[in-house]
């Protein structure tokens, strides 16, 4: 965010979309006098989709935000903040020619010929469809880098899509552009914005030892103690089946996952008798966790629902989620002093700097670092004893 003239912290008002109502979202730099004045306000609330802080937008909350934050802050508004939001783009049904229709169909197939995996296909089908709804009847080899900016600014923002999603609307329209050359998008300087860094959530070695105590489901425990133990992502561990589990090496064998690639992972002696218990109580068939029927795989909602419970039970007040177990797992692991290469490849990553994340929240190593404030109350702690013994000697 630009600095202000003034030395006051500066506040960016804009009127989103999110969560399907309209927000009156305010980024700033991150300060913790404004953070409990929002807290303090009432409402507000942090979406890290958004990276803002948000309530209820209404004229009302505005001025109290506004009154309440006179002369210590210097307010910037967005060009929308007036403007009506335009709901009709969170649950619109697209309007779409069969021309159209058939373009997106084969950009689908061109995608699915290029080998990309179902949730990509998936995804980019779903920004190219909402893109050409947007620009309705106009003839798609007419696109101009004008129609995406304003397909970005009157559909994205207001849905408060995350960066991450931008940068996959300008991969999609990159490839659809190679898909359909007579389209001007080729010409198109297109940048993908920069990434936002986020330091992930960790849970505390005592914290992961609560959690799998307090979950007494034993297929529940089970998903938490795998999540955990061998770093698996959510969809890896629903994609588990009975196979890939070799109880004599004491293997995981992860199978095609993000970047198709396979990898094995070390399983957990202790994981063990709670997975030979888990099959003889449960007996799945194809999948290792199975849903309500035989041969189906188990809903990702389900995780993240009973996961949330076992964070509630144990005490646990961080926003957890199922992948906030692998990041405690790769950080746990880089404590214990495991090369950083090795868990680049137990976690799958292609590139290093991926993992290189965790060097920023292994707490151990941080708690060893010498505070130069606690250094300096020592030194001085010290000199005055020494003044002190060399008095008492003297006299």
């Amino acid at each position: 965010m630009k600095k202000s003239n003034h030395s006051l912290p500066v506040l960016l008002l804009k009127k989103v979309v999110h969560r399907k109502k309209a927000v009156l979202a305010v980024f700033f730099k991150y300060n913790h006098e404004i953070k409990e004045q929002l807290k303090a306000i009432g409402g507000y609330s942090f979406s890290k989709t958004l990276s803002a802080w948000y309530v209820d937008y209404s004229e009302e909350n505005l001025r109290i935000l506004k009154t309440t934050l006179y002369k210590k802050v210097v307010f910037e508004e967005a060009e929308n903040l007036n403007q009506v939001v335009l709901k009709k783009y969170v649950k619109e049904k697209r309007n779409l020619s069969e021309e159209n229709k058939t373009v997106i169909r084969n950009y689908v197939n061109y995608l699915k010929g290029k080998r990309y995996s179902e949730s990509t296909v998936k995804t980019y089908f779903t920004f190219i469809a909402d893109f050409i709804n947007y620009i309705k009847d106009k003839p798609i080899h007419t696109l101009t880098k004008r129609d995406v900016e304003l397909f970005i600014e009157n559909v994205f923002e207001p849905r408060g899509m995350s960066i991450s999603s931008q940068r996959q609307l300008i991969s999609a329209l990159k490839l659809f552009a190679k898909f359909y050359p007579e389209c001007k998008i080729e010409g198109l300087q297109l940048q993908r914005p920069k990434k936002s860094n986020f330091l992930p959530t960790v849970l505390s070695k005592e914290e992961i030892i609560q959690l799998i105590k307090v979950t007494t489901n034993i297929k529940h425990k089970l998903c938490i103690t795998l999540l955990y133990s061998a770093g698996l992502r959510i969809g890896e561990l629903i994609e588990l089946k009975i196979k890939d589990i070799d109880l004599h090496r004491k293997l995981i064998k992860i199978t095609q996952s993000k970047g198709r690639k396979d990898r094995y992972i070390p399983l957990s002696e202790v994981c063990i008798p709670m997975l030979q218990n888990y099959l003889d109580s449960h007996k799945p068939i194809e999948y290792l966790i199975e849903g309500a029927h035989k041969r189906q795989r188990y809903a990702t909602t389900s995780v993240r629902s009973f996961l949330k419970k076992s964070c509630q039970l144990a005490g646990i007040k961080k926003h957890i989620t199922p992948h906030s177990l692998r990041h405690s797992y790769a950080t746990h692991l880089l404590e214990n002093g495991t090369d950083i290469r090795y868990i680049q490849v137990l976690l799958g990553h292609s590139r290093p700097e991926t993992t290189m994340i965790y060097t920023h929240v292994q707490s151990e190593a941080l708690q060893q670092i010498n505070n130069p404030l606690d250094l300096i109350v020592k030194q001085m702690e010290l000199s005055n004893k020494n003044k002190l013994n060399s008095w008492d000697k003297q006299h």
